[in-house]
Formats: structure tokens, C-alpha cells, sequence
């Protein structure tokens, strides 16, 4: 027996997760997606995941770069956030990027950039599970993006 769908997400909804943007630029052609599910996997190698859905229309393109980037949305960037995840349109179209090494795009105004290497993939569940080790790491100022309860917002330490 498993939970339900729904109240499976109602549950996850209650977790608050940072909100990365996964670039890559396979033959030239910026592709990228949004994703909550960004995890640290390991300090020594330096690994990073993310889950896409096996439904994604953008994952067969992501798949054939071997390098990607993962941007770390500053809390300012919910709009950037929403577009990446939207279907159907140039994602780049109005967004502010520059092609960083090896011509992974860089967004403006992320709180990080790490340009990760293709190192696994594994099919789990209805997604797949996508490794990459992290050959570089750009961090800068300023505060993450979240997602909670179906929403973006802020993190706001205590005091």
C-alpha cells in the first residue's frame, strides 16, 4: 500500500526547496529547465543532482551536452523561475544570460553558477535522476529563490 497522489503532494508541498535553473547548450542551442529538486550528493568528488521528469520536453536535449550548468536563483528571479518551467516557449527569449564555459549559459543576477560534467543518469520512478560532477563554481552575493507551498519566496534568517 502507498499514499495517494494527492496527499503525497500535500506533504512534499510543506518542504521548502531552492530553485536551480539546469543550462546546457547542446550543438549551439540554449536549452534549460527549472528544477526544486537540486541536492548536494558528495564533497569528494564534488557531486550535484537534480531530478527531470521522463515527460520533459527539453531533457532529451539537456541529455546530449555533456556539460551543463546549474543556476542558483537569487529570491529576486521567481519570473525567471516560472518561465523556465513554462512549456512552449523560448525560455531565453527575455531572459539576461551569457555563454560561459564552454558555452553553457550563464543567467544574470544568480546567487551561484557551478558548471557540472555529465557523470550519471538513472531512470527512478516517473523521472530521471541526473548526476553531474561539479568542475566549477562561480558564487556571488545575495539571497536564494524558494519554493513552498506551491510558491516562490525568500529566505529570511532569524534574528
Amino acid at each position: 500500500m502507498t499514499v495517494g497522489v494527492d496527499e503525497f503532494r500535500r506533504a512534499l508541498a510543506t518542504h521548502a526547496a531552492g530553485v536551480v535553473v539546469v543550462t546546457a547548450a547542446p550543438g549551439g542551442t540554449p536549452v534549460g529547465l527549472t528544477a526544486t529538486s537540486f541536492s548536494s550528493v558528495s564533497l569528494q568528488p564534488p557531486l550535484v543532482s537534480f531530478y527531470v521528469a521522463q515527460s520533459s520536453t527539453t531533457w532529451p536535449a539537456l541529455r546530449e551536452a555533456p556539460t551543463f550548468g546549474v543556476n542558483v536563483l537569487a529570491s529576486h528571479q521567481k519570473e525567471v523561475a516560472a518561465r523556465f518551467a513554462r512549456k512552449g516557449i523560448d525560455r531565453f527569449a527575455e531572459t539576461g544570460w551569457t555563454a560561459g564555459p564552454e558555452g553553457v549559459p550563464v543567467l544574470d543576477e544568480v546567487a551561484a553558477h557551478l558548471l557540472c560534467r555529465l557523470r550519471h543518469t538513472a531512470e527512478v520512478g516517473d523521472h530521471i535522476l541526473v548526476v553531474g560532477l561539479v568542475v566549477a563554481a562561480d558564487v556571488r552575493t545575495g539571497r536564494p529563490l524558494l519554493y513552498h507551498q506551491g510558491r516562490f519566496g525568500r529566505f529570511v534568517p532569524h534574528v
